[in-house]
């Protein structure tokens, strides 16, 4: 049987690994040079940190007791929050060349 403590868990897992993969995506968007990179860098590296997040909170008693299979398990905390994350900074924050910084008093 599913309980609310462990929807909750599995809710949290999936929100803190969708803004790691926003931030991620952002960071390599802002610092790589190319208009590939940031996506590459994204689909390459974010799946790996968001693993080490889902395990460790995995070891915490997040999201347990839900009888989800292993494959149900990584689309739900891995490939979700990735496709999220990614959209929200792909879609909904403007380019990294559309920001105005201010320029430095030195």
């Amino acid at each position: 049987m599913v309980s609310v403590v462990g929807l909750a868990g599995l809710l949290v897992i999936v929100l803190l690994n969708s803004a790691l993969t926003a931030l991620m995506t952002r960071f390599f968007r802002v610092r790589l040079k190319t208009r590939w990179g940031g996506f590459v860098y994204s689909v390459l590296l974010c799946p790996f940190a968001m693993f080490v997040v889902f395990m460790l909170f995995a070891v915490l008693g997040f999201g347990a007791g839900l009888g989800l299979s292993n494959v149900a398990a990584v689309a739900l905390t891995i490939l979700i929050p990735l496709a999220l994350g990614m959209t929200f900074d792909y879609v909904w924050m403007p380019s990294p060349d559309e920001v105005d910084l201010p320029t430095s008093t030195n």
